[in-house]
C-alpha cells in the first residue's frame, strides 16, 4: 500500500515531465500550445456560464421555495415502499441536476442519520452511481453545438434509475 502512495505523489509531475519532454523532442513550443489550449478553454467557460448561471439557480429556487420538500412529501409513501426513505428524496432529485447541491443534502443526511445507517449507505452509493444529468447534458451539448439530444434524456434517466435501484439494492445487502 506505501508502494501506491509512493507512487501517486510522483505521477502528476511525472505526467507534466512526459508532455513537455515529448514537445521538446517534437520540436513543438510548448507553452505556445499550452497559451492556446488555455485561450480555448476561457472561450469555452464563457459560452457555458450562462447554462451552469441558470441551472445553479434552479437548483436554488427549487430548493428555497419549498417545492423540493412539498413533492418530497407528497411522494414518500411510494419511495419508501421501494426502499427509498424520505430523508434520501432531495438528494435522489437534485442529484441530477447539481452534484455540489446534492452533497450537501447528503451531508446532512450523514448528520441527522449517520453515514453507518441505511439512509446514510444509500445516500453514498447513489452519488457514486448516479450521474448530474440536467448538468452533464447541458455542459457538453452546449460546448459541442448540439440541438438534437434525440435519445439522451431518456437514456440518462433510465441509467439514473438504474443506479438508484442499485443503491438501494446494495443498501440493503450492507444494512
Amino acid at each position: 500500500m506505501n508502494f501506491l502512495i509512493y507512487i501517486s505523489n510522483f505521477m502528476m509531475p511525472l505526467v507534466v515531465f512526459y508532455i513537455v519532454g515529448m514537445g521538446i523532442l517534437q520540436k513543438k513550443h510548448v507553452y505556445d500550445d499550452f497559451v492556446e489550449g488555455a485561450k480555448e478553454g476561457i472561450k469555452t467557460v464563457l459560452q457555458v456560464m450562462p447554462t451552469l448561471i441558470g441551472l445553479m439557480v434552479g437548483v436554488g429556487v427549487l430548493s428555497s421555495s419549498g417545492f423540493l420538500e412539498f413533492f418530497v412529501k407528497k411522494i414518500a409513501p411510494v419511495t419508501t415502499i421501494i426502499g427509498i426513505p424520505a430523508a434520501v428524496m432531495p438528494a435522489v432529485i437534485v442529484r441530477m441536476f447539481s452534484s455540489s447541491a446534492a452533497t450537501g443534502l447528503v451531508l446532512d443526511v450523514f448528520k441527522q442519520y449517520g453515514a453507518d445507517s441505511y439512509e446514510g449507505f444509500l445516500s453514498a452509493i447513489m452519488m457514486s452511481s448516479t450521474e448530474t444529468i440536467f448538468y452533464t447534458m447541458s455542459l457538453y451539448f452546449m460546448t459541442a453545438k448540439v440541438s438534437k439530444v434525440r435519445w439522451t434524456l431518456a437514456g440518462a434517466l433510465v441509467s439514473m434509475a438504474a443506479g438508484v435501484v442499485a443503491s438501494v439494492v446494495l443498501a440493503g445487502i450492507m444494512c
